[in-house]
């Protein structure tokens, strides 16, 4: 096996410990263990644990944010909505080890790369595209940003939870979070107040 190679299986090695056990329970002899290779090994591609930790937490955080990305591109808003909501939910589908990796605690001092900073990056580019349609509709376009971060939250939150429930299938998870989030947005009121500021007027 030669170095890359050698690398490229101690990554998948430890992304499915990562996944399985968390970072803090996972340790440098269990990864030699099953990679079959000596510790050494592994501090000579990683420098340890945390080096190798870091680089798979890498490599998520970049397979999910292209797919979110790519599927913000073009069409209707609702449509937005849909691709960004299929786009995760593909993810969890398809690389689940990855995905739990990215929502389990990062351990201290790990850094800024975790699910969050992702969510972060793609409520920015979700905040663009609701300015733009709020100032066409009349809203505060300043709005935008807590509109975005809401929308992003209930799809992670909802992403996290079918992680495990695996029920109902992906597209009618996407549908209903669709049909909360367009059918929410399209009877926006201008300047809404809770239930409890009406009553004290």
């Amino acid at each position: 096996m030669s170095a890359a190679q050698r690398r490229e299986q101690l990554i998948r090695t430890a992304r499915g410990l990562f996944a399985e056990r968390g970072f803090d329970a996972t340790s440098v002899e269990e990864i030699a263990a099953r990679a079959t290779v000596s510790k050494p090994v592994v501090y000579e591609h990683f420098g340890g644990k945390e080096g190798l930790y870091a680089v798979v937490v890498d490599r998520e955080i970049r397979a999910l944010l292209e797919r979110i990305t790519n599927a913000l591109t073009g069409g209707h808003p609702r449509k937005l909505v849909e691709q960004a909501a299929l786009a995760l939910l593909d993810y969890i589908e398809q690389e689940a080890d990855g995905f739990r990796v990215l929502v389990r605690e990062s351990p201290i001092g790990a850094g800024s790369g975790n699910f969050s900073s992702v969510l972060n990056d793609v409520a920015r580019q979700a905040e663009h595209i609701l300015g733009a349609q709020f100032k066409n509709r009349g809203y505060d376009p300043k709005l935008a940003e807590l509109y975005s971060q809401a929308l992003v939250g209930m799809v992670a939150l909802t992403g996290r939870w079918w992680l495990d429930a695996r029920e109902p299938r992906k597209e009618a998870v996407a549908a209903h979070l669709v049909n909360l989030a367009w059918n929410g947005l399209s009877h926006l009121e201008a300047t809404p107040s809770t239930l409890h500021t009406r009553q004290q007027r």
